[in-house]
């Protein structure tokens, strides 16, 4: 099982928050520092904002903030919101997929690892995430962001 993208990148944006609640991040500082398409970053940002797990400020001297405090947010809440579905086989979808669906028991199996993934992420807060590594975070963001050197080689020389 892997997680896409975006709770990925809604991980890591809560993980940032979290670590200093007190100031507020904008969507190009979070983009440069991730080095993440910015317009990615924007949707992820937006549904973050609407399930109240961040506070977006407007203006010019807005940015975003956590919306709740980090023992409040639940890591399995979050990625049960971000991510569409726990589909491990085809067979979670429809049983109609598989021709041996009827008589397989791997579906079974699969949703036994799962329940047991979830009870173990059940446990587990942001703040459980952030916990002892605030200054390792805020030192990290606090360098300023190298821009990438591209890794295309020039054809022509």
């Amino acid at each position: 099982m892997q997680l896409n993208k975006y709770t990925d990148y809604s991980f890591r944006v809560m993980i940032l928050l979290g670590a200093d609640q007190e100031r507020l991040f904008t969507v190009n500082e979070l983009s440069g520092l991730y080095d993440i398409s910015k317009n990615h970053l924007v949707k992820v940002v937006h549904r973050l904002g609407k399930l109240g797990y961040i506070k977006t400020i407007p203006g010019k001297n807005g940015g975003i903030r956590l919306g709740m405090k980090p023992k409040d947010i639940k890591v399995l809440d979050v990625m049960k919101a971000m991510e569409s579905n726990f589909f491990i086989a085809e067979c979670f979808q429809s049983a109609d997929l598989c021709r041996i669906a009827p008589v397989c028991n791997l579906k079974n199996v699969l949703y036994e690892a799962l329940k047991g993934f979830e009870k173990v992420i059940a446990k587990y807060t942001l703040q459980d995430l952030i916990k002892n590594k605030e200054k390792d975070l805020l030192s990290i963001v606090s360098k300023p962001v190298s821009k990438k050197k591209s890794s295309k080689r020039n054809l022509l020389t």
